[in-house]
């Protein structure tokens, strides 16, 4: 993923000058990038190569600021996550930036990857038992809703 990351960025940025270095402050260039895709109007399928190019780099940003490490999702976490991978905090939790670019395309404002990453990095893990261990994978599903649903 590192290695698509870096890829999707020297192409975005050798065309359009964008500030994509990694930093936690570029993820506000992303929901930026988001939202210009998504006032063009085209639908999820037209640009579905720069989103999942975009959640690259997002997760690439949490790799790299907040110790995350990539991982592949098992089929479980593909069918709730929708995506092939996601990340893994420090914590042992799994999230799916992936999946939060489509949702800044689809909901808007309300779904911003900067904030996405204030609200994960070095945030403890709830004293909720986790049945699955270390996995992050009920505390994934039983936040679905505020940080998973759709990501």
């Amino acid at each position: 993923m590192r290695q698509h990351a870096a890829r999707f960025v020297r192409d975005v940025t050798a065309r359009n000058q964008l500030p994509l270095d990694y930093s936690v402050a570029s993820l506000r260039v992303v929901d930026f990038i988001v939202d210009g895709l998504r006032r063009s109007g085209r639908d999820h399928a037209a640009v579905g190569r720069v989103l999942f190019g975009l959640g690259v780099y997002a997760g690439e940003v949490l790799v790299r600021r907040a110790g995350a490490a990539w991982v592949e999702f098992d089929p479980g976490q593909r069918e709730l996550f929708g995506q092939p991978v996601g990340v893994r905090m420090p914590d042992g939790r799994v999230w799916n930036p992936l999946g939060k670019v489509v949702k800044r395309f689809e909901a808007g404002e309300r779904e911003s990857l900067r904030t996405f990453y204030l609200q994960l990095h070095g945030r403890a893990r709830a004293g909720l038992p986790d049945p699955a261990g270390k996995s992050g994978w009920a505390a994934a599903d039983r936040d679905r809703g505020a940080e998973t649903d759709g990501l």
